[in-house]
């Protein structure tokens, strides 16, 4: 069954390459397309294209249909080409003309469009309820491993004294900036499109401000022809958002990576968590950094992906922005994963203790001996050259004891202040309204 069949079926091989794995991606739209159909059936009821009783039944079955999908009961059948056409087939089926009705005033490009925008807010709040848990178990390992000093490296040469308590906590407050661009694409997504129809509106009296309370969008997608434009818009942003949290995680994977590193030995892990060789019996393998560490790659690169798949397409609906959906739409899940099996490992880590003490790591306390010589009224080049020169005579001395007490430094981690930040974005998600509305649509 299609939604836009008359009386001429397409070629077969036509078919089969233009679907793709549209279906396949339509059943992640499956419960959204249903929350847009009961908003959209609503407002029909409003401007007299549905009677009354008409919308009842409508919205029984429609119910009906979600509680199946919720309860992973729901699937296509073979023959019918997408969501959109088996939910207007299930609807038929039961009651007969009415369930024709429910497509009047949209296009399938409004309807997937809508679908798309909800799903996406889902999946966003989804992912911010991920991160969440996992930035307060960066900001716990941060406080609790705050005296452990490390090296600091530049160019992956020795630099500065750090501490576990900066690196924890580096990448909590890195948590936080990717939130901001997750809250950015949540607003970009948490509008409205429907009612633009196939991208030009329609004649006849809709009521768009209607659906988009009930499905509690914050606002519209106005101008028809721009609710159109926005997608892959939407996706591209969305997913460059994505690709924020992505490169923490495989940032922070790699430093994890070469830390276990036998040359470096700063932190391990319980053998359960690591993996072996079939040959070497001495072998710790870090194979779930270095899964989190691709999977996390190849998010980053959806961005460049959706903007490459969207280049030099005109205003108006393409068949291009289907293929937006096949990777996208599972990088959610990919990602959700790999910040779950990232706390799983930081929860269980073991920080060596005293790996300063050892003297091949002296030259990092250069900085801190120039400093202590111009805190004594010696200019800094001066200072500078004295401990250069002392450290190519080989008469370097030094103290591995820091104090650092300015902002964001070793000895003041601003811990609180960062969880403010994150606290304060969080609050900013109009989380619950959407939850509230969503959940009086389908009750």
């Amino acid at each position: 069954m299609k939604l836009w069949q008359k009386d001429k079926a397409s070629l077969k091989e036509v078919e089969t390459f233009t679907v793709g794995k549209d279906r396949e991606m339509d059943m992640y739209l499956a419960a959204f397309d249903v929350q847009g159909s009961l908003a959209h059936i609503q407002m029909l009821e409003s401007i007299g294209l549905l009677t009354k009783d008409e919308l009842t039944q409508l919205q029984s079955e429609l119910k009906k249909i979600y509680s199946q999908i919720e309860k992973g009961e729901f699937k296509l059948q073979d023959d019918v080409e997408d969501i959109h056409s088996q939910i207007e087939l299930l609807l038929t089926q039961k009651l007969g003309d009415i369930g024709k009705k429910i497509h009047s005033a949209r296009s399938r490009n409004d309807q997937v469009l809508v679908d798309v925008k909800l799903f996406l807010r889902n999946e966003i709040e989804e992912l911010v309820k991920h991160i969440q848990p996992f930035f307060d178990l960066l900001q716990t390992q941060s406080e609790k491993y705050k005296d452990h000093l490390l090296p600091g490296y530049t160019h992956l040469q020795l630099a500065m004294p750090s501490s576990f308590g900066l690196w924890f906590g580096a990448y909590a407050e890195s948590l936080v900036d990717d939130t901001i661009t997750l809250k950015a694409a949540y607003d970009v997504v948490n509008k409205n499109p429907l009612g633009s129809a196939a991208g030009y509106g329609s004649s006849f009296p809709i009521n768009r401000t209607l659906t988009t309370k009930l499905l509690g969008f914050d606002d519209l997608n106005y101008n028809v022809v721009y609710a159109q434009m926005g997608r892959g818009k939407a996706e591209r942003i969305t997913a460059m958002a994505l690709a924020n949290v992505a490169d923490t995680l495989s940032k922070l994977s790699m430093d994890a990576c070469l830390f276990l590193n036998q040359n470096f030995s700063f932190i391990s892990f319980p053998a359960e968590l690591t993996t072996g060789s079939s040959i070497m019996p001495h072998k710790k393998n870090p194979d779930v950094f270095e899964l989190i560490r691709s999977h996390c790659n190849r998010i980053k690169a959806l961005p460049n992906e959706i903007m490459l798949m969207t280049t030099n397409l005109p205003s108006g609906y393409h068949r291009d922005l289907q293929l937006l959906k096949e990777h996208l739409f599972p990088a959610f899940k990919t990602l959700k994963d790999c910040i779950d099996m990232a706390g799983l490992m930081l929860s269980s880590i073991d920080v060596k203790k005293d790996i300063l003490a050892d003297e091949k790591y002296k030259y990092l306390f250069s900085v801190e001996e120039v400093n202590k010589l111009v805190l004594q009224g010696v200019p800094f080049r001066d200072a500078y050259k004295k401990v250069g020169l002392d450290i190519e005579a080989g008469k370097f001395s030094y103290n591995i004891n820091v104090n650092h007490t300015h902002e964001g430094s070793i000895g003041n981690l601003c811990t609180e202040e960062i969880k403010k930040q994150i606290n304060r974005l969080l609050e900013s998600f109009p989380f619950k309204a959407v939850e509230t509305a969503v959940a009086k649509l389908v009750k």
